[in-house]
């Protein structure tokens, strides 16, 4: 014999089954399926068209930095000199690829070779002695000591002119 609970629970059972029979439930959804597909579908845009990458060739590296001051040519100090020309076949080195105001003297060390100057660049320090080359305008050192390194470097004054300008890089300092 059954309980009145277990009759009870029975009976909501019996409910919920006939509940999930029906199609009462996807009459809406059936609706609105069919309002979508009646409007008219759209186009997607193709993508556009890309150009292809073209790279830029900087040629005005031979020429004054524009963030430097002019040149001025003065009587005596600073002359015209028709043979001075830079050496565009010797091979640059590391230390010409950076502006000779971004390198700074950190110091100096001797051996037996001789005296060497320690500067610095965005990429280290680095050991330089007479003869090398550093900065963009072909700047040649010809003279270290223990608080400075002198540089000659070679500028265009004009029309395939150049001339020699001095710089110094002071222990500490520019």
């Amino acid at each position: 014999m059954m309980r009145w609970w277990q009759r009870s629970f029975l009976a909501g059972m019996m409910l919920s089954v006939l509940g999930c029979g029906g199609q009462s439930g996807k009459v809406d959804l059936d609706r609105y399926m069919g309002e979508v597909r009646a409007k008219p579908t759209g186009k997607i845009e193709s993508l556009p068209e890309f150009k292809p990458y073209e790279a830029f060739a900087y040629r005005a590296a031979g020429m004054r930095s524009p963030f430097e001051p002019p040149v001025i040519l003065k009587s005596g100090n600073q002359q015209i000199n028709s043979n001075v020309k830079p050496d565009r076949a010797r091979e640059k080195g590391f230390l010409e690829q950076f502006d000779i105001e971004s390198i700074s003297l950190v110091g100096s060390i001797s051996n037996e070779d001789g005296l060497w100057g320690l500067v610095r660049s965005s990429e280290g320090v680095h050991r330089v002695k007479e003869g090398d080359y550093l900065g963009r305008n072909h700047g040649r050192i010809d003279y270290i000591d223990e608080q400075e390194l002198r540089v000659i470097e070679i500028i265009p004054a004009g029309n395939d002119l150049w001339i020699e300008r001095p710089r110094s890089l002071i222990l500490g300092g520019q």
